[in-house]
């Protein structure tokens, strides 16, 4: 069996994968819900750090360009202001 996770040890592994298979439906969800959580803060503290003048509203619709891709973005929340000098 290939190694899923290089940087655990072998039998670390293994009692991993067992856990993530016996977890009930409703868990799998949750983790996923949580990740979910994580991923856009990191998107968030991403692109904070990139448009330092940017207003929440701004930061928000360049959110949404990245989780619907500009074109739908584009036709729910309108074209972005001029940008502003990133940093």
């Amino acid at each position: 069996m290939s190694s899923l996770f290089p940087d655990t040890r072998p039998e670390a592994e293994i009692v991993l994968i067992r856990l993530l298979r016996e977890a009930p439906p409703w868990r799998k969800l949750e983790m996923v819900g949580e990740m979910n959580k994580v991923v856009k803060s990191m998107m968030l503290i991403g692109l904070r750090e990139r448009y330092p003048k940017d207003s929440p509203e701004e930061i928000k619709r360049r959110m949404a360009g990245l989780l619907l891709g500009e074109e739908h973005a584009l036709k729910v929340y309108g074209a972005l202001p001029e940008d502003h000098d990133a940093g």
